[in-house]
């Protein structure tokens, strides 16, 4: 996870509560269609209404508008007051253990902070900071308890939803932290392990692996934009995808993926296109979008100008339109999808202004309804991480 500067988390969280009063204020001033909810856990027991005796006289329908109002697209995340549900079904870390459920896939040998996570069939991944967190990270591969590899200068992981294929990729960094020129691509399998060589390419990233391909961001120059390629493992080179300019995020079967596109001096923004052709689907400048579910239908993010350490709002979005499915307000550092139907989000449960002890937890959000739970147990100072 990354180092908590506790001064920031302190500016951070008085932010969050000014912009909680705001809001507040502002949905007293436009009327109740408008005030934000809490988010509810996502199992409970419906309230029933004991039904009326009906009139001997019928009744004759007012010519009135309903006056429900409609279910709101926005709501207030609290950690400590949400239920436990299920944990998560995808596999994640808490300590230096990595789960999957409920199930103990291994334990990250080492020091070195854990940077991402992911299961190869009865393996474990990791992607970790040199130890004791200096310059550079490694992939480390935990199978029955024991070490069996590193890889040097590893710094993106992604894996499949099978778990029987992952890749991975490895960019040298300077002693200043920013990437040197040359990079390579991994594929891995229960049975072999190819790689595809970039000497000239800087900031290699890899961002899914989808059908058999693996995709993965590249520029030619340092401070050139990225460009988004397909590798089919054991072909001698990669297949630029030239419609797609600084890809961020791609979905999990390939169809749909994230752009940034920068705005000059009013800052950047972010577009779902399709892919290959690279059709927009959608931009937003309010948010950064992060990811997608499995199936590639809906997108989710966080505000795109957040400051400190982590993000006030979180976002799910129809990926064909834009169309904002839910937003969640609260104080969250990472997300990630479980399936089509549901978000992961490593959320804070610590009062506003505390430094120290900092309690957090996974957290489990319903796309649909908005509804969230937590899918761990609230811990203190303990490293979250959700896996590909």
């Amino acid at each position: 996870m990354r180092n908590m500067n506790g001064r920031l988390i302190a500016v951070v969280a008085s932010v969050a509560v000014a912009a909680v009063v705001i809001g507040a204020a502002l949905a007293y001033r436009q009327g109740p269609e408008s005030a934000q909810a809490n988010a509810a856990p996502l199992t409970g027991t419906p309230s029933i209404t004991p039904s009326q005796t009906p009139s001997s006289t019928p009744s004759t329908p007012a010519n009135t508008p309903s006056t429900v109002p409609p279910a709101s697209t926005k709501s207030t995340v609290d950690v400590n007051k949400l239920a436990e549900g299920r944990a998560p079904q995808v596999p994640y870390l808490i300590g230096r253990e990595v789960r999957s459920g409920e199930q103990s896939l291994g334990k990250i040998p080492g020091k070195g902070g854990v940077l991402s996570v992911g299961q190869l069939r009865g393996a474990v991944l990791a992607v970790t900071m040199y130890e004791p967190d200096g310059d550079g990270t490694e992939l480390l591969k935990v199978e029955s308890g024991k070490l069996v590899r590193r890889t040097p200068d590893v710094s993106s992981l992604v894996t499949t939803s099978d778990t029987a294929a992952a890749a991975y990729a490895a960019s040298r960094l300077s002693s200043l932290g920013v990437t040197n020129k040359g990079g390579t691509v991994y594929a891995e399998t229960a049975d072999s392990v190819q790689s595809l060589k970039l000497p000239n390419s800087w900031e290699v990233r890899v961002l899914a692996y989808a059908d058999g391909k693996v995709y993965y961001r590249a520029s030619d120059t340092e401070t050139g934009p990225g460009k988004l390629y397909s590798w089919v493992p054991g072909e001698a080179k990669g297949q630029l995808i030239k419609a797609v300019i600084s890809p961020t995020a791609v979905s999990a079967n390939g169809s749909t993926a994230a752009a940034q596109v920068v705005r000059n001096d009013f800052g950047t923004c972010s577009n779902v296109v399709q892919v290959p052709r690279g059709t927009q689907l959608f931009r937003t400048c309010d948010f950064q979008v992060r990811g997608f579910t499995p199936n590639g239908a809906t997108a989710y993010g966080d505000e795109h100008n957040a400051e400190g350490f982590c993000s006030g709002i979180a976002a799910a979005f129809e990926s064909s339109s834009g169309k904002v499915f839910h937003q969640w307000k609260g104080c969250f550092q990472e997300m990630g999808s479980e399936d089509d139907q549901h978000i992961l989000i490593v959320a804070y449960a610590s009062p506003v202004g505390q430094t120290e002890k900092i309690r957090t937890a996974i957290i489990r959000c319903t796309i649909s309804t908005g509804a969230c739970e937590r899918a761990t147990p609230i811990g203190t100072d303990t490293p979250l991480d959700i896996g590909s």
